[in-house]
């Protein structure tokens, strides 16, 4: 599925006419009949009168937020500072950088999960200040960009940018819902966000060029994205079979199976991602067996030319602690919800 160039937004101020351009691919999302989600409400960024915008701000939207328009003509810079913080690599071994994208703004689990990530990369794997995350959720609009597919296009590019793209990793996480049709769930209502799709990634990394590449989607059929992306150095992580769900997600969770069983214990008993998606894949096996689900089937793509490179980058950093797991609920940013 080709990515399409869908709207561009202007903003206007009294003194004179601003224009901030925000490149929208536009794809529907159906709901289907055994995923998690459901179709984003169509909600006009332009509402015709001051009723019509109070409403258009949808559930989740914080009463002392910023609003829609204002939160989107802010991307820019929020990706430029975030991107900004991104410490130099060192020199003379290859680095890891992390990528963490939460996509759906409706259940703070997706959020929980990238920011666990985030700082078990950098504490116990050596990625501290080459890790950067987008997040959809309604406490986090001030603190993170968002979880778009053109927001994720400008990181991945500009990690690209700073990396050494021959011999650097990229650990890229994309945690949300998921659909048969395979296209990852992106929300943020009342913002016309894109579903993103296999091809959508694939054309990302063919124009990024970055040789080293591990992928881990945490999402409900979540394995009809590994054709799309395979080649002979990437390793692909993926919480199901193409065909099949996964479990976790909703308000009352906190992590996502795959997640707790991936990162909470894979990745802090083990000391490579091989090794932790064998625990984890046991893990959720044992866990789907006791609540009588059907399996999920995580999926692991890997290839000697990966491994090697991770094998190199391994062994020039020096294993941190384990990183224990807290659950919170996000408050940070003291917005109120409603809900």
């Amino acid at each position: 599925m080709r990515r399409v160039l869908a709207a561009v937004f202007f903003l206007t101020f009294a003194a004179g006419a601003l224009t901030a351009a925000l490149v929208m691919r536009h794809r529907t999302l159906q709901p289907q009949a055994h995923a998690v989600v459901a179709t984003p409400a169509q909600i006009a960024l332009a509402p015709d009168s001051a009723d019509d915008a109070d409403d258009a701000g949808g559930d989740n939207w914080p009463d002392d937020a910023d609003t829609p328009e204002q939160v989107v003509y802010a991307q820019p810079r929020m990706l430029r500072d975030a991107i900004a913080r991104l410490v130099p690599r060192i020199v003379g071994k290859p680095n890891l950088y992390f990528i963490g994208f939460a996509g759906d703004a409706e259940e703070d689990v997706f959020l929980n999960e990238a920011e666990y990530a985030n700082t078990l990369l950098g504490k116990r794997f050596g990625a501290a200040g080459h890790e950067l995350l987008l997040v959809n959720n309604p406490a986090t609009l001030s603190r993170y960009p968002l979880a778009s597919l053109t927001n994720l296009e400008t990181a991945i590019d500009a990690v690209a940018e700073k990396m050494d793209r021959d011999n650097d990793i990229l650990f890229l996480l994309l945690t949300s819902h998921g659909t048969e049709d395979h296209l990852l769930y992106v929300n943020m209502d009342p913002l016309p966000l894109d579903q993103i799709a296999p091809e959508d990634l694939a054309d990302i990394f063919a124009k990024a060029k970055i040789r080293y590449k591990a992928i881990v989607i945490s999402a409900c059929y979540s394995g009809g994205f590994i054709d799309a992306l395979k080649d002979d150095s990437t390793m692909i992580v993926t919480a199901a079979r193409a065909d099949r769900s996964s479990f976790g997600c909703g308000s009352d969770s906190d992590i996502t199976d795959f997640g707790r069983a991936f990162f909470v214990d894979g990745l802090n008993h083990n000391d490579t991602f091989i090794g932790a998606f064998a625990e984890a894949s046991k893990l959720v096996n044992q866990w789907e067996t006791r609540d009588h689900e059907d399996h999920s089937q995580p999926q692991l793509v890997t290839t000697p030319r990966i491994e090697a490179q991770l094998k190199l980058w391994r062994a020039g950093i020096q294993l941190g602690p384990p990183v224990p797991f807290i659950a919170t609920r996000p408050t940070s940013d003291a917005l109120t919800v409603s809900r």
